[in-house]
């Protein structure tokens, strides 16, 4: 699904804080795999992510997505494939619009906007059932502006919109660094039934090492621009939580 080819990029090249961000990395992420992506500040993780996405463009190297060479195609061109959620709660949505509208606009995520994007009485059923599912009791709220929400409430409801078009990748940018406890196991188990349920391709950036250990069908420690450690499987499933810790040792 996702094919990253002898990538490389360096930010303020030829300056005295020249930093090499991704260093010829090589990577390939198969359809259907849930991959966490660890490593201290500086590793690289979350400029691999934005490289994925389409936010920055790499120096040298070819991004495939769905057999797509990508490279060059920027973030808006790449959102037929891809679905971002990100660390502040507060991205990605539009705070004074209600829930309802967020998620119209959500549907229409890949389509071109018309003057009249419509919400009947079926799209707001569908809307109603979706968040019901959640638990959170917010289906009765749909009219309610997705900003008075708590942060869990509305990653969770993000995550809901992120499956409401197209979608075969979804990005998880650090998805409860700004959630308490509670909020952020209960981000996380939505966010592992939709990739389940959805038969998604996901990639998560964490320093949480517990919620590495505990999710994920892969795990990947990277360092100074590099892939350190690349476990999957029942390799990944035996991992233990000391074993984890002492990478950063």
């Amino acid at each position: 699904m996702i094919q990253l080819n002898n990538i490389h990029k360096t930010f303020n090249t030829g300056k005295p804080n020249e930093v090499v961000a991704i260093n010829k990395v090589n990577l390939q992420i198969n359809a259907g795999e849930f991959v966490v992506i660890v490593g201290s500040n500086g590793s690289g993780k979350t400029t691999l992510l934005n490289l994925v996405a389409g936010n920055i463009l790499p120096d040298s190297g070819i991004i495939t997505i769905d057999g797509n060479n990508v490279t060059r195609l920027p973030e808006y061109k790449r959102s037929k494939w891809i679905a971002r959620i990100f660390q502040n709660p507060l991205s990605g949505t539009a705070a004074d619009l209600s829930i309802i509208d967020n998620f119209r606009l959500a549907a229409l995520r890949t389509q071109t906007k018309r003057l009249s994007i419509g919400k009947n009485e079926q799209f707001k059923r569908l809307v109603r059932d979706k968040i019901a599912t959640l638990g959170m009791g917010l289906e009765d709220k749909v009219e309610q502006p997705i900003g008075t929400l708590s942060g869990g409430q509305r990653q969770a409801l993000t995550l809901l919109m992120s499956v409401m078009d197209t979608c075969k990748i979804l990005l998880l940018d650090e998805p409860t660094a700004a959630l308490d406890p509670r909020s952020a196991g209960n981000v996380l188990r939505i966010a592992d039934g939709l990739i389940k349920e959805y038969h998604l391709t996901a990639i998560m950036v964490t320093h949480n090492l517990k919620d590495a250990g505990n999710y994920g069908s892969r795990i990947i420690q990277m360092g100074e621009g590099t892939v350190l450690k690349d476990i999957a499987g029942k390799e990944k499933d035996s991992l233990q939580q000391n074993e984890l810790y002492s990478w950063f040792g």
